[in-house]
C-alpha cells in the first residue's frame, strides 16, 4: 500500500484531473445504486452496503451522504484513509463503521469475529469495490467471486468498478499500453509522479481478462452486466447479481 500511504498527493491528483476517468464512473455508479433501489420491492428495510476498498470517499461521498442506508461498512487497507472517508460521512442518519482490513478476508469470513462458533455474519445488500478488486492474483479472484456472493443478500448487489485488461491481453501488454497511456497523456502528472504510478502499476496491478473474469463469475453464480466501459479500454464498471 505504499502508493496510497506515502504518495497521498499523487493519488489525489490523478483523480481530480480525471485521468482515469473517475468522473464518468461516478456518474455510472450513482445511476447504477440509484436503479437499483427504485428497483426494490416497496416496504423494504433499508440496505446495508460495505465499501471494499473505500479511500477517502472523495467522490462517493455526495451519494452516500443521501441514500436511504440502513448502514455502512467501509474498508481499507490503508489505515490512514480511514479518518478521511469517517469525515466525509459525519452527520449522517445511519451508522457507519470502518476497518482496516483486506477485502479477501472480509469475503472470506463466515461469522462476525472469525470464529466459526460465533455469531454467523449478516448478508448485506449492496457491495461496492472501486479499483481495488485488481491487486488479487487469478486464483483469489476466484476465491473472492465464490467468496462474496454469500455475503450478499438473494437480491442484492455487487457494483465493480476496475481496471480490466482486454480480451485475450497479456498482463505485459496491458502494463505496456497503460504506460504509454501515461506517458503520453497524464501531464497534469510531474514526471517523477509519473513515475510512481507507473512503478505501482507494474509491481502490483493484476487486472482480470474482461471476458474471462466474466465466465469466471457466471460460474460462480453471478449475473454479469457491464454498465460502462471507458474510452482506454481498461476502466470499466460492471453490476454482478446473484443467479437463484
Amino acid at each position: 500500500m505504499d502508493f496510497f500511504d506515502r504518495q497521498w498527493s499523487t493519488y489525489r491528483r490523478v483523480v481530480d484531473a480525471d485521468l482515469m476517468e473517475h468522473q464518468a464512473l461516478s456518474a455510472a455508479t450513482t445511476a447504477a445504486i440509484e436503479g437499483w433501489l427504485a428497483s426494490r420491492p416497496e416496504g423494504s428495510s433499508p440496505p446495508h452496503m460495505v465499501d471494499l476498498g473505500c479511500g477517502d470517499l472523495a467522490l462517493l461521498a455526495p451519494l452516500l451522504r443521501r441514500l436511504p442506508l440502513g448502514s455502512y461498512l467501509g474498508l481499507d487497507l490503508s489505515a490512514s484513509v480511514l479518518p478521511h472517508a469517517a469525515a466525509q460521512l459525519q452527520g449522517v442518519p445511519y451508522p457507519c463503521a470502518w476497518r482496516e482490513q483486506d477485502l479477501l478476508t472480509w469475503a472470506l469470513e463466515q461469522s462476525v469475529s472469525g470464529d466459526p462458533g460465533s455469531t454467523p455474519a449478516r448478508p448485506v445488500d449492496l457491495i461496492h469495490s472501486s479499483f481495488a478488486v485488481h491487486h488479487l492474483n487469478t486464483d483469489e479472484k476466484l476465491q473472492f467471486l465464490s467468496a462474496v456472493r454469500h455475503r450478499l443478500t438473494p437480491t442484492g448487489m455487487l457494483l465493480w468498478i476496475d481496471v480490466f485488461r482486454e480480451p485475450g491481453e497479456s498482463r505485459d501488454d496491458y502494463v505496456a499500453r497503460y504506460i504509454r497511456r501515461i506517458h503520453h497523456g497524464w501531464q497534469a502528472l510531474a514526471a517523477d509522479e509519473q513515475q510512481q504510478v507507473i512503478d505501482h502499476l507494474s509491481s502490483f496491478d493484476q487486472p482480470a481478462d474482461a471476458a474471462a473474469i466474466q465466465r469466471t463469475a457466471e460460474a460462480c453464480g453471478w449475473r454479469w452486466q457491464w454498465l460502462w466501459r471507458g474510452r482506454h479500454r481498461a476502466e470499466a464498471l460492471a453490476a454482478l447479481t446473484p443467479v437463484g
